[in-house]
């Protein structure tokens, strides 16, 4: 048998489930947060570096930006999202690999039903099958192809971790965040995946919030809170959050992984140890609001019900550590 590292410690006790008073689980990760100035409002739990998943696509699109590739729009915004497989997000997906000179055939992502699921449902009624258009990322995946197509780059290994533009996203990234990467890694797409810790997750996203309009890195940003429902769809939690909090960038990822940064550049990232992204949303927006951010609007993406037989019967709260942090001077105190 193959022997596993240790569980990190420590480990912050992130978001409790509460049914019927009683505790129900508990998720327990790692977390950072970022004043609106830059200093580190609060970190703790184990600071080592994880793997990021669709977390990071927003970096993934700039390099593609950098790159060249003629993206901006909803483009931008699913190059850096993870959309739902609607209509219109295959639209958008196919206009950028028609200028690439390329088509679904050349996506490197598996095939997968949309995850809307009306547009599943008529798919299946109708006899389609699984595509690769349909899966989430293929938006990130056409940018890649179309940044590969401009530089004449061999788009047949565009997702080869040797390739320039891979070697052009994880430049990005280690810019970005401040880190080296310590890890690589296969995404669930297929794409290569880069470590970094969670205070260089919210370093990177405060740094798309905070550059100059303009820029490529501004440019991200305001694609993705401009067009949030090419980053996700409708009733997407990332897409909700950008939609309900003006000036929010928000992404989710795999195995319970978010960033978010507010307009003023307050930032907070963090990985649930379990993979539950059930609460992250919740954290995050908690956290950013006893950093100044409103989230008065947020409704249920703060408010999360456990039903019991359809009714509530509990909750999912913010967890012990978020609690003590909330109710300390330095995080009440706050701007």
């Amino acid at each position: 048998m193959t022997s596993l590292p240790p569980v990190p410690a420590p480990l912050a006790d992130l978001a409790v489930v509460i049914r019927s008073g009683v505790v129900e689980s508990r998720h327990l990760g790692s977390i950072a947060a970022l004043a609106a100035d830059g200093s580190v409002a609060w970190q703790t739990g184990s600071g080592e570096q994880i793997l990021p998943r669709s977390t990071v696509k927003p970096v993934q699109a700039l390099a593609c930006l950098i790159a060249g590739a003629d993206i901006d729009g909803a483009e931008l915004a699913i190059a850096a999202g993870s959309h739902t497989g609607e209509d219109v997000h295959v639209e958008v997906v196919r206009e950028m690999l028609t200028r690439a000179g390329l088509d679904d055939a050349a996506l490197g992502c598996p095939v997968d039903w949309p995850e809307d699921e009306p547009t599943r449902e008529r798919l299946i009624r109708d006899g389609e099958q699984r595509s690769r258009v349909r899966m989430n990322c293929s938006g990130k995946h056409a940018a890649m192809l179309l940044a590969c197509a401009v530089n004449e780059w061999d788009t047949a290994t565009y997702l080869d971790p040797a390739h320039p533009l891979q070697q052009l996203v994880r430049a990005t990234l280690e810019r970005l965040s401040g880190e080296t990467v310590a890890h690589d890694a296969v995404d669930g797409c297929g794409a290569p995946l880069f470590s970094v810790s969670p205070l260089g997750i919210a370093r990177l996203f405060r740094a798309l919030v905070t550059a100059e309009p303009g820029t490529p890195e501004r440019r991200v940003a305001d694609a993705m809170r401009t067009h949030p429902r090419f980053v996700g769809g409708d009733h997407h939690a990332n897409t909700d959050a950008m939609l309900r909090v003006p000036g929010l960038l928000s992404k989710g990822g795999a195995e319970g992984v978010i960033g978010m940064a507010t307009a003023d550049g307050a930032a907070v990232s963090m990985k649930i140890l379990d993979g539950n992204p059930r609460a992250t949303t919740l954290v995050a927006l908690t956290v950013l609001e006893a950093l100044g951010a409103d989230i008065s609007s947020a409704g249920d993406l703060v408010d999360l019900p456990i039903l019991g037989g359809g009714v509530p019967v509990g909750s999912i709260q913010v967890g012990g550590d978020v609690r003590a942090w909330l109710d300390a001077p330095a995080a009440s105190a706050a701007p």
